[in-house]
């Protein structure tokens, strides 16, 4: 069995199938108690600094992604946090959903409550700006880059989650090296993120990790050639000065090239694990109960969140008038032991009236869902186990079909890559474990490697 061949070391292949007007107001009434609460979420976070945390809703279109970013914003502000909801998408829902049209720049709808729209077109420019400025301290284009207009340029394939991760970095600070008070007058407690679509969140719950690998190859090439020797600093300052990766004061001109590698190299790796952390991060599984296919979508977005590197705190769905008590007791029993709560019936008929929705009818478990992921991480599964005696690893992998799981080894046996949901994930061995995979079976939700 060859280590350095594409081909996979192991396919799994047989089935597995687990089957208003008022809309930003608050009453002095619903305040009540809240500061209290708000006290014991943010407690959550390590250090005297806060951190804000990015909440997000995954699902399959039409699940009440949507619906469910508004209203958990609405939730978060009224128990005192400050909150801002951040779509990136032309869909008017969250507009009419909150009242208010959205631009630009964040819109203020309460004392705790903001909204942007987030419009690539837009964000492309200030960018541009910082590498015309950049440039013209390199000259390394000689003037070309200050001719570019970028109002004239449109978006690309790709651009899109490229500039969703460079306003979230903003907002949230995944890289832990950014001066947010240089980009933003005020810190959020919480982002609530509405995004493209699950797919494009996925993306980017995976790109620091990702990124890791090509940046080594790239160094690599900078390294050993004298193309890269020679370009590779000023093209790295280029970058920096454009996206601002690094926090001011922490000037890349004065760096060695080694230690300018090392800058971005360890900015990756914080943004890396963020991503697992529950104090920056909590994923939502959104689905309808009612429908098979929506149930098996979050399923399978469940694995995907976890080969992406990120975590899932809990699953929902919308508590349709219809709905029958067996069909969510169904859905608790595949989810298990991830929580499921129902949250309330939205009718669009009219503006909701956020004021009296979010006190009256969220129930007291599915606040306890939205605010305390924290303590909620001890129902989240491990998404690796190692046991040196066994001398075996254990992959939570649910919505798979053990078909769509390849194992391979690159580099010895100190590495195991997982594919499965059009995502590779590189699992790190410990010394123990180390060795060439000796055979691998798939259990209740559950893939077992044994190394010898």
């Amino acid at each position: 069995m060859s280590t350095s061949s594409s081909s996979p070391l192991f396919s799994l292949s047989s089935a597995f199938v687990p089957r208003n007007p008022n809309s930003g107001s608050i009453t002095p009434s619903a305040l009540s108690g809240r500061i209290v609460r708000r006290g014991r979420i943010l407690a959550q976070a390590a250090g005297d600094e806060k951190q804000t945390r990015l909440v997000t809703f995954l699902g399959k279109g039409g699940s009440g992604k949507t619906t469910s970013a508004v209203l958990a914003a609405q939730h978060y502000a009224m128990e005192g946090l400050n909150t801002c909801l951040v779509v990136h998408s032309q869909d008017p829902t969250a507009e009419f959903l909150l009242n208010r049209k959205l631009g630009a720049a964040p819109t203020k709808l309460n004392n705790h409550l903001s909204a942007v729209r987030l419009e690539t077109t837009k964000m492309l420019l200030e960018p541009l700006k910082k590498l015309k400025q950049a440039d013209a301290s390199l000259n390394l284009t000689q003037g070309v880059l200050e001719g570019v207009v970028g109002e004239e340029l449109g978006v690309l394939p790709g651009m899109d989650s490229l500039f969703s991760a460079l306003a979230l970095e903003r907002l949230v600070g995944f890289f832990g090296i950014v001066a947010q008070k240089n980009h933003q007058q005020e810190k959020f407690d919480i982002i609530v993120y509405d995004g493209i679509s699950t797919e494009e969140f996925l993306r980017l719950a995976g790109v620091c990790s990702k990124a890791r690998l090509y940046l080594k190859y790239m160094r690599q090439l900078a390294d050993k050639t004298d193309f890269g020797r020679l370009a590779g600093p000023s093209l790295l300052r280029l970058v920096d000065e454009s996206v601002g990766l690094t926090s001011q004061g922490s000037s890349l001109s004065v760096k060695t090239s080694g230690e300018i590698w090392e800058t971005f190299e360890r900015g990756l790796e914080r943004g890396s694990s963020a991503f697992m952390d529950p104090l920056k991060v909590a994923c939502y599984l959104m689905m309808n109960v009612e429908c098979p296919a929506s149930v098996n979508t979050a399923l399978r977005f469940w694995g995907c969140t976890i080969q992406a590197g990120g975590q899932v705190f809990g699953s929902i769905s919308f508590a349709n008038p219809r709905i029958h008590l067996e069909q969510v007791e169904t859905a608790k029993r595949v989810f298990a032991p991830l929580p499921l709560e129902l949250m309330p019936h939205v009718s669009f008929g009219s503006y909701p009236d956020w004021s009296t929705i979010v006190p009256n009818s969220l129930s007291d478990k599915l606040k306890h869902l939205l605010s305390n992921t924290k303590n909620d991480s001890s129902k989240v599964i491990p998404p690796v186990k190692f046991d040196a005696n066994k001398k075996s690893v254990t992959l939570f992998m649910p919505g798979f079909d053990k078909s769509e799981i390849k194992l391979y080894q690159y580099r010895g046996g100190s590495e195991l890559l997982v594919e499965a949901g059009d995502q590779r994930r590189v699992i790190d061995l410990p010394s123990g474990i180390q060795g060439k995979v000796g055979g691998a079976k798939f259990s209740d939700r559950c893939l077992v490697v044994t190394m010898r």
